[in-house]
């Protein structure tokens, strides 16, 4: 029997560096491409939270000023709520993007999540298209940075061994997950935004929904200002913790799947002055010496990360470490986290600078101005991606996207439009990382190319519900479906062929003023 002195302190638990593997027959596919790239896990030790007072306050009611009405309102203005304000707007519908920070792009500028993760399946075919592809397309070609598109799908072993090492190829596959320079998707994702007429709000903070009975009616917000209201026929909630949502008394998911790094969180930083391509022979052509490299490394830092390639071979990119068994929804958490990544950040630098090949003029070129969270809550839906419907590749009649799957050995992942629809409450929609799925299918339905896919499809569905009066649920789902075709979305072909048959006149851009009468 263990007594208390023998027990572990109080408070997280604990977990050394683990590095995910792939055992055999364990079916942990997300393991595999973590494994591949070295990924690592890293669990906070005993750390107990200061016990918080018991008291609380009344606030007295007050009238709120509106500050706007709109036909939508997209509430975070990452790669999802971006999506989704530019593919409402391009509807014609009006569209107010209201946003904390000072620009757009969310984890994918602010954060230096600059790795895109596969946009292609494991047959080469690229399948996150639509406004995911037109944003990569359209960056300046010194800006991103990845394989041909004549290797995408390519088994060639050295080749794949080359791109395997830039973060680009996996299971010996060549795949399109380019790196980007951040700043320039800021000043695109904003030019597209401004293109489709969006209008934007930056420095404004959601604070509560506006909630009449089931439905959400808009939300306050709060800014320099002060306490503003926004009015809109239809909200879309891209916080990326369902804030809204879950504030509007809607049902949310938390669990996690402990075996993988979706629930983990750290501030991500790049180094400049390094040569990559210098670290990368090292690396890879020299083992023992990496080996005694990343010994060191742990012996003085204890959490010890990696580096990514970039869009630069002068720019190194730190997505790690990444820390376990905090939450994205507690102030004190989020702020534990920030103070370790900077102090782990500093630590590297000193390391990488006194031992790392290619690394010694390097200095701290950018601790990321927003911390990377994976995940906090998701939203529970009409529908949701669960593990069960990978291995037989089921395809949603209400599809709205495909996603990569972990595995070659896995089909194409259907997403349903039910997945962005909260079960209970009507006048808003959920997309990016806190759509309806379970634990499993958040490893990847996280990742940045899945966040454009469902805010395409929300702002798509927003856009045609504020048109009509029609709740977003109610909403004809194979009028979705031509839109997002339209807009140059991929979709199954069991869903996207029966839509071929309709005409131009079906698809062109009046389709949400007519959506009222549309079947």
């Amino acid at each position: 029997m263990t007594g208390k002195e023998d027990a572990p302190p109080p408070g997280r638990s604990v977990r050394e560096s683990e590095i995910f593997r792939e055992p055999p027959g364990s079916g942990n596919f997300s393991s595999s491409i973590g494994a591949s790239v070295g990924i690592e896990l890293f669990q906070g030790r005993g750390r107990t939270k200061r016990a918080r007072p018991s008291k609380t306050i009344v606030e007295p009611a007050r009238e709120v000023q509106v500050l706007a009405e709109t036909d939508v309102l997209v509430v975070g203005g990452g790669p999802a709520g971006t999506a989704a304000a530019i593919a409402a707007a391009r509807l014609g519908a009006d569209v107010l993007l209201a946003e904390r920070y000072n620009h757009l792009g969310g984890l994918s500028t602010g954060g230096l999540v600059i790795w895109i993760d596969r946009m292609t399946d494991w047959s080469g075919h690229q399948v996150i298209r639509g406004l995911g592809e037109e944003l990569v397309d359209r960056l300046p070609k010194d800006a991103v940075a990845g394989p041909p598109r004549a290797d995408w799908g390519g088994r060639d072993a050295a080749t794949a061994a080359y791109w395997a090492q830039r973060t680009a190829a996996y299971h010996g596959i060549v795949t399109w997950s380019p790196t980007i320079d951040p700043e320039a998707l800021k000043t695109l994702s904003m030019q597209m935004a401004n293109e489709a007429k969006v209008r934007l709000l930056l420095h404004a903070w959601a604070a509560a929904p506006i909630v009449e009975g089931n439905t959400v009616k808009g939300a306050i917000f709060e800014s320099k200002e002060g306490r503003h209201a926004l009015l809109a026929k239809v909200v879309v909630d891209t916080t990326g913790d369902a804030d809204l949502i879950a504030r509007s008394g809607a049902a949310c998911d938390t669990d996690i799947d402990a075996g993988d790094i979706h629930h983990c969180m750290n501030t991500a930083f790049l180094f400049g002055g390094v040569d990559m391509e210098r670290w990368l022979r090292f690396r890879y052509k020299e083992p023992d010496a990496f080996a005694s490299f990343m010994t060191l490394g742990r012996e003085r830092v204890k959490y010890f990360e990696k580096p990514f390639v970039s869009w630069r071979n002068d720019v190194a990119l730190f997505l790690g470490p990444r820390l376990a068994g905090y939450s994205a929804i507690d102030v004190e958490d989020l702020t534990a986290v920030e103070l370790r990544s900077r102090e782990l950040a500093v630590g590297h630098l000193e390391v990488y600078r006194e031992a790392a090949p290619g690394f010694a003029d390097a200095f701290l070129m950018l601790g990321a101005p927003q911390i990377g969270v994976r995940h906090s809550r998701r939203l529970v839906g009409v529908r949701k991606v669960t593990r069960q419907q990978w291995d037989g590749g089921h395809v949603f009649e209400d599809e709205i996207g495909v996603s990569p799957s972990l595995s070659p050995k896995i089909p194409n992942i259907s997403v349903p439009y039910g997945a962005l629809v909260p079960e209970r409450f009507d006048g808003i929609l959920g997309a990016g990382r806190h759509v309806a799925c379970d634990a499993s299918s958040h490893t990847f339905l996280r990742e940045i190319p899945q966040c454009w896919l469902t805010g395409q499809a929300a702002g798509v569905a927003a856009a045609l519900a504020a048109a009509s009066g029609t709740p977003p649920r109610h909403v004809a789902v194979r009028s979705i479906q031509r839109e997002l075709l339209r807009q140059g979305a991929y979709l199954s072909p069991a869903v996207a062929t029966p839509h071929s048959q309709f005409g131009e006149n079906d698809r062109s851009r009046s389709l949400v003023k007519s959506h009222a009468t549309a079947t």
